[in-house]
């Protein structure tokens, strides 16, 4: 519980993502989960993590609707792209594309 509420206040104040800080506690907390679960538990929390966020963003004005409608043409295509890849790729090597792609979040804050 005390990872939620630290997952909370961490998307909402700083955007940093959902997916990047949950998959990386639920990494830490259930290492051998498969890959597929962490990535499906993950976006089950993100999506309405996200969407309670964005709502009080949207309330603030702190939203460039024109920007948001370009990035939900093109994620949903890779959203299920992304599902289907999920399902046929080796369990290795989705856990290595989850690292690097956690790591490469994880740089890009710090830097």
């Amino acid at each position: 519980m005390a990872a939620g509420v630290l997952l909370g206040v961490l998307v909402t104040l700083s955007s940093i993502g959902a997916g990047a800080i949950g998959a990386t506690l639920l990494l830490l907390l259930y290492p051998r989960l498969p890959a597929q679960q962490i990535v499906g538990t993950d976006i089950a929390h993100a999506v309405p993590l996200t969407l309670v966020a964005g709502i009080g963003h949207a309330f603030l004005g702190h939203v460039d609707w024109g920007l948001l409608v370009a990035l939900l043409a093109g994620s949903l295509p890779g959203i299920w792209l992304g599902a289907r890849l999920t399902r046929t790729l080796p369990e290795r090597f989705v856990r290595g594309v989850l690292c690097a792609s956690l790591v490469g979040a994880g740089v890009k804050v710090l830097s």
